[in-house]
């Protein structure tokens, strides 16, 4: 389907695009509190923001996960995508989507006409980059909120992230991340083992995300589609945000933000320092923007945990997605299917596994109409953050501390305008040694 170009009206500025996010729905702050969910007696409606496939696939999930949830909304800043995704969800689901042209909205402001609408809580799944901000209009508006990892691609965003969530808990609002390992079941009871000290003091971890190639890969079609359909630089990058820091913080943010937070939940801390490797050896035609492949970084955690992290996404190389956690008295295996300790208290998961993706919407609509709204957010900010140092050490080749990155960085990715019609070159690929730290 030939993409329809956003108009001239959706040109705007990133601090026009701020101020416009924090005025959204300010009148209709309690609008996600006044309903009564209780034993889902009342229909949760919910809005979807960013209908890639994982916007899809959530949206699914949300209206399977539990009785009386239903899709009223939905957004996107392309209009095909916006036609592919409600198409594909009336024909899974379509007793529970209930969209309209109406409800249907394109461009950089159709997250602000989903929130808008008459919904209690917004899916945001739109390319990383966008994230901080939708968050803090959602929440300013009173909606409950599904959102996608990594919730940022830079210390800018993060820090407004986590200005939300508090924000959220002061409003008794529900945010919940795409970090579905922390609703699955065999990482619940390993990590409650962990806690527990059955495997002694933790005295260091690996964790990582090496695979082939992507699996939704497109950048090359993409790049003839940008020729062939005339696309912007910049409605190319955002088409082919995988492939672009600025969109998607690169592969370490927005694919291995899983196993570090793993790490993360385990050690019940963030780690303090970071130093980083990483390069561009195998996708290093112009299609592929100016992410890395690889990437290789020790982590120092407090008491003098070291954490090893490495990811990779180089197509013919061996393949591992997974978490090691070592204590004085053991150790600890996860991945997306098992969990097991060896050492003093031996154990193997052989319980049921519900699928994590459902049950992550079904923790949070339980919360919501429990009373008792789940409040993920400055936990997977810390994690997106401590993904974000990883990059920022591999790019510069510098060590750096996370009390600077957090409180002192002032690295913004963000372009000069969000507008499909000014040139947007895309910045070079980071060179370690040579790329500042900022």
């Amino acid at each position: 389907m030939k993409n329809k170009k956003v108009e001239k009206t959706d040109k705007v500025s990133r601090r026009n695009f701020i101020k416009a996010s924090a005025a959204v729905g300010i009148a209709a702050t309690l609008s996600g509190r006044e309903r009564l969910f209780a034993a889902g007696s009342d229909k949760l409606r919910v809005g979807v923001v960013g209908c890639g496939w994982r916007g899809t696939g959530a949206a699914q999930d949300c209206v399977t996960a539990a009785d009386n949830v239903e899709v009223v909304a939905m957004g996107d800043l392309f209009q095909d995508q916006l036609d592919w995704s409600l198409a594909t969800l009336s024909r899974e689901v379509d007793e529970k989507v209930s969209v309209t042209k109406e409800t249907s909205f394109v461009g950089f402001d159709a997250y602000k006409k989903v929130i808008a609408c008459d919904i209690d809580m917004v899916i945001l799944a739109t390319a990383p980059h966008f994230r901080p901000e939708q968050l803090k209009a959602a929440i300013e508006a009173g909606k409950h909120v599904f959102m996608e990892k990594p919730v940022a691609v830079d210390p800018v965003g993060i820090r407004l992230v986590i200005a939300s969530s508090e924000l959220a808990e002061q409003k008794g609002l529900a945010i919940v991340t795409g970090t579905q390992r922390r609703h699955q079941n065999h990482y619940l009871e390993i990590i409650k083992r962990i806690h527990a000290g059955d495997i002694g003091e933790i005295r260091s971890a690996q964790c990582y995300w090496n695979m082939g190639a992507l699996w939704v890969e497109r950048a090359k079609e993409n790049l003839q589609k940008k020729e062939t359909l005339g696309w912007s630089d910049l409605e190319w990058q955002c088409r082919n945000w995988l492939f672009l820091t600025w969109l998607s913080g690169d592969h370490i943010v927005e694919q291995h933000v899983h196993n570090l937070d793993i790490v993360n939940w385990a050690i019940g801390a963030h780690p303090v320092q970071a130093m980083g490797m990483g390069g561009r050896e195998v996708r290093t035609g112009p299609e592929y923007g100016n992410v890395f492949d690889h990437f290789a970084v020790e982590y120092e955690y407090p008491n003098g945990v070291r954490v090893l992290s490495m990811c990779r996404q180089t197509d013919g190389c061996h393949e591992t997605v997974a978490e090691r956690i070592v204590g004085t008295e053991g150790k600890s295996y996860t991945d997306g299917s098992t969990g097991s300790i060896e050492g003093r208290k031996p154990y193997k998961y052989e319980g049921e596994s519900p699928n994590p993706y459902v049950q992550e919407h079904a923790d949070l609509i339980a919360s919501i109409r429990e009373g008792r709204p789940l409040n993920e957010g400055k936990r997977i900010a810390e994690s997106t953050m401590t993904a974000i140092m990883g990059r920022m050490s591999a790019y510069t080749g510098r060590a750096l501390k996370w009390d600077w990155a957090m409180n002192a960085s002032k690295l913004d990715l963000s372009p000069p305008e969000y507008s499909f019609d000014i040139e947007v070159p895309v910045r070079p690929v980071a060179v370690p040694g040579k790329t500042q730290l900022i």
